[in-house]
């Protein structure tokens, strides 16, 4: 029997390979890419609102929490200068992430195939937004109850006075902690695409992935029983996100001949 057209058809990346040193080259000029891009949003963010000003709006939490004429300290040195500068690095990482995560995109996409093309973009897009909706929690909801819980404990014969760098040292771990924790839906989705994992296996482990998730809390958080709920309760219902998600997104994003094998796999 002879075979179908669509099993004779041509590699679609067959004759592509490009030689080494030009995909060195192209790896340079991405990394050129996401320097310009960092300098860019370094720049504007020191016009405005300037490192004071990120300082003053990363401070809000816990200064909230503490005395009306309460101020942080700067116990280092050079830490009035160097503290600030940081602050400033990471939220230009951070302003600059979809186009960190496009560079990658371009990169690699001329080793995809079309159909992989297809939901890599928006894959990259929502991952994107799944950080910035962890870095948001964190900052307007976990450090005001983390903070407020906190202060509950402390003596009233103890002036709660933190050091900047210590404190910033400490949010900036629970951001990087829930930015990376709410991608939960995006690797169950990547699992289910590449067959590692089904569906049915994803709903059968989702007791074992409710202890996975305070055990993960209780490692990357403060030791406050706050800010831990605060992790793994999301972690939970973003993995039921990635389980029903990954329905829609396995069928939306095969290979057109798996689509077609699909299609036409009813007997004769």
């Amino acid at each position: 029997m002879a075979d179908s057209p669509e099993k004779n058809k041509d590699d679609e990346l067959a004759g592509t390979e490009q030689p080494f040193v030009q995909h060195l080259m192209e790896l340079r000029d991405r990394l050129l890419y996401c320097v310009y891009g960092l300098a860019i949003a370094g720049a504007l963010l020191a016009v405005w609102p300037g490192p004071a000003g990120l300082i003053d709006l990363i401070a809000m939490p816990i200064r909230a929490h503490m005395a009306p004429d309460a101020k942080l300290i700067a116990v280092g040195v050079f830490s009035p200068f160097f503290v600030p500068l940081k602050v400033l690095l990471m939220t230009a990482v951070l302003l600059a992430l979809p186009w960190l995560m496009y560079q990658i995109w371009m990169f690699v996409a001329p080793g995809l195939y079309s159909h992989e093309k297809k939901f890599a973009l928006p894959l990259i897009f929502f991952g994107s937004m799944l950080a910035y909706g962890g870095i948001a929690f964190v900052q307007f909801f976990v450090l005001d109850k983390m903070f407020g819980f906190i202060q509950q404990f402390t003596p009233a014969s103890v002036a709660a006075t933190p050091d900047i760098a210590s404190y910033v040292e400490a949010i900036l771990s629970l951001y990087i902690a829930f930015g990376v924790a709410f991608q939960v839906p995006i690797v169950v989705m990547l699992l289910v695409r590449f067959e590692m994992v089904t569906i049915e296996q994803l709903r059968s482990f989702r007791g074992y992935f409710i202890v996975l998730s305070f055990v993960v809390a209780a490692v990357l958080t403060p030791p406050d029983v706050v800010s831990q709920l605060a992790l793994a309760i999301p972690m939970c219902l973003l993995y039921e996100v990635g389980i029903v998600a990954a329905r829609y997104f396995v069928k939306h994003s095969k290979a057109p001949e798996d689509a077609d094998e699909g299609a036409g796999s009813t007997p004769s």
